[in-house]
């Protein structure tokens, strides 16, 4: 009995590690969550069992108690099962609470890490969350506590100069916004990416003051991530367009 868990990435196919691929062609069982792109189950073997456990807001999801008893069932009845989980499982994933349970019901555990869409979203549009001379950190935070309110520590985050990330955080972004205006940076610059690394990527560039008004304007919606900081202006189309002009004229 073995379970692997694996980080599918962020979206893209191609983002998936070697490693990765390598789990889900020995697979008996794979268990994939919602943001799994799904050719990555091209890869498992035909006689794979394939076993959907996607959990999306205002959907019907399999809740997290369902799901850790299904993992070893499938483990007990069939060997091996690998459970792909978006982006990186470690990261606000319950990566962890999957594993630890496993082991309690006597189950060999690996743990192949993901791409996290914390880091691998702002690069594919250009945002580099450190650079010199305009952040040298940044914050991973969630958007939404496992009670339904926002994270004590987002109010800590907005009170640095590092660059901060929110991930599932859609859903409550004027209260987010809020929380940094407050903090005295209405102007601070804000990056928000729909669908990172996937073809249907879609981005907003604003400011605290104004973001939320772009994405009503945009129809952004989840899944999507929000970077809030000096360094989300460097990935806007606007200011590169403006550069290159610069770089002609000069």
């Amino acid at each position: 009995m073995k379970l692997t868990l694996v980080g599918a990435g962020p979206g893209d196919p191609d983002l998936i590690t070697v490693k990765g691929v390598r789990a889900l062609q020995q697979a008996d069982v794979v268990m994939y969550d919602a943001l799994v792109h799904p050719d990555l189950l091209d890869y498992c073997r035909p006689d794979t069992l394939k076993v959907y456990v996607g959990k999306r807001r205002g959907a019907y999801s399999c809740v997290q108690e369902d799901i850790n008893p299904l993992l070893v069932h499938y483990a007990q009845q069939y060997g091996h099962v690998v459970r792909l989980k978006g982006g990186d499982s470690f990261v606000f994933g319950r990566g962890y609470e999957e594993i630890e349970f496993a082991r309690q019901h006597g189950i060999e555990t690996v743990v192949i890490p993901g791409l996290s869409s914390s880091y691998a979203v702002p690069a594919s549009a250009g945002v580099p969350l450190t650079t010199r001379g305009i952040s040298e950190s940044f914050w991973v935070v969630t958007g939404t506590t496992k009670a339904g309110q926002l994270s004590a520590d987002l109010q800590l985050a907005a009170q640095s100069s590092a660059t901060v990330v929110v991930l599932m955080g859609m859903h409550k972004l004027a209260d987010i916004m809020a929380v940094f205006a407050n903090c005295g940076k209405s102007c601070t610059p804000v990056a928000i990416i729909q669908n990172g690394t996937l073809p249907e990527q879609q981005t907003a560039f604003g400011r605290v003051d104004t973001i939320v008004d772009q994405v009503a304007q945009q129809g952004i919606d989840n899944p999507a991530i929000i970077i809030i900081g000096d360094v989300s202006a460097l990935g806007d189309p606007k200011r590169q367009a403006a550069l290159s002009v610069l770089s002609v004229n000069s």
